[in-house]
């Protein structure tokens, strides 16, 4: 369960709300409307925020800490959609369409957010119909990037995600044409992300190294050669 956080000021919650692309284009009256409508929140790693199907009573807007997006199948095999850290808005969309939650979220470490009320917040834009529009232009935004998914997870292999996922990792521990970097997520955890099973995972990453292409020691997860790797996974498209 959240604890409420009272003691965050107006100006630090308007400053956190401009921080995200959601609201980074509203006048400083806009955002002073949606202050008086926000409540802050923290939430205890493994705390969930929601769950799939509960009706929605607001969107959160993450100031620090890491909150996972994720659907859980029949089966219980858990597909992660994104994961979101700070200056990110978590579940706008069904505030607007007034359906429910359409996924899950997770807080992954300790989270502390901003709380805006799914009826305050519609009734505020009734107000004020340039926000809404502002607020729909970044919501097509997200909308895009969920199509992005489907495209990859409908149309390229495993290895191909799993190599893309190393890449997108040793993007901020890259030297020169090698990167090192640490690899904390269970191989369940990465299955999980790129949307297969953990023996596939695990299957690939065995491959990955017999060929040279990366070298796992527990944790740390070392590329030699960034090119190639980057040529392979041109060539698994």
């Amino acid at each position: 369960m959240p604890r409420e956080s009272l003691n965050m000021p107006s100006r630090a919650i308007a400053t956190h709300l401009h921080k995200t692309s959601l609201f980074s284009d509203l006048s400083e009256q806009e955002l002073l409307a949606l202050v008086d409508i926000a409540v802050s929140r923290t939430f205890q790693a493994g705390d969930e925020l929601f769950q799939e199907g509960d009706d929605c009573d607001g969107m959160y807007v993450i100031v620090s800490g890491s909150v996972r997006l994720y659907k859980v199948a029949a089966s219980g095999r858990e597909q992660v959609l994104s994961i979101e850290g700070p200056g990110d808005a978590v579940a706008e969309l069904p505030v607007f369409d007034g359906g429910p939650y359409p996924v899950s979220a997770r807080a992954m470490t300790e989270a502390k957010v901003v709380f805006l009320g799914s009826q305050k917040l519609r009734q505020l834009c009734l107000v004020q119909p340039a926000l809404a529009l502002k607020v729909l232009k970044v919501v097509g935004r997200r909308l895009r990037k969920l199509v992005t998914l489907i495209e990859e997870l409908s149309f390229t292999t495993v290895r191909h995600r799993l190599i893309g996922f190393l890449l997108k990792r040793a993007q901020h521990n890259r030297q020169g044409n090698v990167a090192d970097f640490a690899l904390p997520e269970s191989h369940q955890e990465i299955a999980s992300q790129i949307g297969t099973v953990r023996e596939l995972v695990s299957r690939n990453l065995s491959r990955l190294c017999a060929e040279g292409l990366i070298h796992l020691d527990g944790k740390h997860c070392s590329i030699p050669n960034l090119d190639v790797l980057c040529e392979e996974h041109e060539v698994e498209e």
